[in-house]
């Protein structure tokens, strides 16, 4: 009896696999997860199981969750090459190349004659290679020198000023004065000092480069970025045309300006009779930003936003994301509030697109830049001491208190633990209590954790964003958090809808607004990411 029992529940189990599978192939990854686990829970013994739910926890970015599956895998089955293609994938997409880099070297021992796993095995030995002739250059941190203090956006361009003019204007100042002192006898302090102020301010001038008359895009006219010139940069990005580096300089150089003298925890005023948007992960994907701002109005003092983080990588349209937020930052920076997110950082640009985007698009020195900016962007907001907004979560210890966030010195790479990480990383959970992070960073939270830190700083509501949801946002721990996500069809595959928040005052009810995908160019997602993840996508 007992076996026949055994083989009905390994019938069962192989029955759950392959609605998990079909699940699968739909994009359907949350309820594939489900699936697998009931096969799981029938039959725990087959490595195929634990690599299949493997894969589906990095479709979703869960890949904490998907190294343990795959290692469980590999326990049942050492020979399983699978399980370590699964492991060594989701520590590629964690930046860990070199325990990837153990991982598809297994492989290729079990699978010698794999075409496709020697062709990943020797691009990981590329990324490791690479990885270490960047750490073996770079410069200590105590050492490096601000990108932004050598770059002067005014003399950006491929036409000087007039080199005569200046000149002509020189000599003129230099007859002028040669003159005053032939009649007077001598020179007067004055005169010395106006001659000097002419020659150094003519050649200052002449020192500026104006930007070439056959480039036809959106200009700034002077030091002041007007909604005019937004306007018209995005309806050139719209049309897949680039803008000039000198003003790509000036909007990210005076945006970093502004940034600079932020707290870390920045308080919202939102008075009564006024509305106030959160929006979520936008993730490079320009054209539905755009929609946005069709269905909400542009960013302005009377129609204000918070964008919470995750500008960049995945989608191939990040540069135009980040100079249109930047551009109405400068232009009002009351209009836009921006948050950092766990992709504002070196280690995810290099993986997930931003940093080729930006090195295609611009050019070398805008990575470094926009490296140091990202480091600028306040972690965490306040909307009328009632609402907590953060990219991803809460903490590994209780008591945790807003003067903890305000004090937090955020201008670095984000460190693998403590209050910013959490910050940045963390994702709520079902279950009472703290758990691991199914990404292998942060951890998870339950509903209680959110309670508590609610009822320490008297605040109501926490807003986060960080995790993609199929109907754009999902409320949670009894309401008192809600997640919001604004990339619908993420990455042109997971078919979710969009969402933002409108908050009126004074009782500051959450109206949650709902969105599909828009067409976009045909550029795909993850164009301009690393060589290596592409292969897994």
């Amino acid at each position: 009896m007992e076996t026949k029992n055994e083989n009905s529940d390994v019938s069962r189990a192989e029955e759950m696999k392959n609605q998990a599978n079909e699940a699968f192939k739909g994009h359907k990854y949350s309820h594939a997860i489900d699936l697998y686990t009931q096969a799981i829970e029938l039959n725990g013994n087959n490595a195929v199981y634990w690599a299949n739910r493997a894969f589906a926890h990095t479709k979703l970015e869960e890949y904490g969750s998907a190294i343990l599956d795959a290692s469980k895998a590999i326990e049942i089955d050492s020979r399983y090459s699978k399980g370590y293609y699964r492991r060594g994938a989701a520590y590629l997409a964690m930046g860990k190349f070199k325990d990837a880099l153990k991982d598809f070297q297994q492989v290729k021992r079990i699978s010698p004659n794999d075409p496709d796993a020697t062709r990943k095995l020797r691009e990981c030995e590329k990324a490791v290679m690479k990885m270490k002739f960047e750490e073996a250059i770079s410069v200590p941190v105590s050492e490096r020198r601000s990108v932004a203090e050598s770059i002067d956006f005014h003399t950006i361009g491929n036409k000087p000023r007039s080199s005569s003019m200046p000149t002509k204007t020189a000599l003129a100042a230099v007859v002028a004065a040669v003159m005053v002192v032939a009649v007077r006898g001598f020179a007067t302090i004055e005169i010395l000092m106006v001659l000097v102020s002419v020659v150094l301010g003519t050649f200052w001038w002449g020192g500026f480069s104006e930007v070439e008359p056959q480039y036809s895009g959106a200009r700034i006219e002077g030091e002041e970025i007007t909604l005019d010139f937004v306007k018209k940069m995005m309806e050139d990005f719209k049309d897949q045309k680039t803008l000039h580096k000198r003003y790509a300089y000036q909007i990210v150089l005076q945006t970093r300006e502004i940034l600079l003298a932020l707290p870390s925890l920045v308080d919202i005023n939102v008075p009564n009779g006024k509305h106030f948007t959160v929006c979520g992960d936008v993730h490079g994907q320009f054209y539905d930003l755009m929609n946005i701002f069709e269905l909400n109005g542009l960013p302005s003092e009377e129609n204000p936003y918070l964008f919470n983080g995750d500008f960049v990588d995945r989608g191939s349209f990040s540069v135009e994301i980040i100079l249109t937020l930047f551009a109405f930052k400068c232009m009002s920076p009351s209009s836009i509030y921006l948050a950092r997110g766990n992709h504002e950082s070196k280690s995810m640009n290099k993986i997930y697109g931003f940093e080729g985007e930006v090195r295609s698009k611009l050019s070398e020195k805008f990575v470094d830049l926009f490296a140091e900016v990202f480091c600028y962007l306040p972690l965490a907001h306040v909307i009328n001491g009632k609402i907590f907004v953060v990219h991803g979560g809460l903490f590994s210890v209780d008591g945790v208190k807003l003067s903890d966030i305000r004090a937090i010195d955020r201008f670095c790479e984000p460190p693998e633990e403590g209050l910013m990480c959490e910050l940045l990383w963390s994702d709520p959970q079902p279950l009472p209590g703290r758990g691991p992070s199914k990404r292998g960073v942060g951890l998870s939270f339950g509903g209680d954790v959110t309670k508590r830190f609610l009822e320490d700083n008297n605040l109501d509501l926490v807003v986060r964003s960080h995790e993609v949801k199929d109907e754009g946002y999902e409320v949670d721990h009894d309401g008192k958090l809600i997640t919001v996500f604004s990339a619908p069809n993420y990455c042109d595959q997971m078919g979710n809808k969009g969402a933002f928040i409108r908050f009126e005052a004074p009782d500051m009810k959450p109206n949650i607004v709902t969105f599909s995908a828009v067409p976009h160019p045909d550029v795909k997602p993850m164009a301009y990411a690393n060589n290596f993840l592409r292969m897994f996508n």
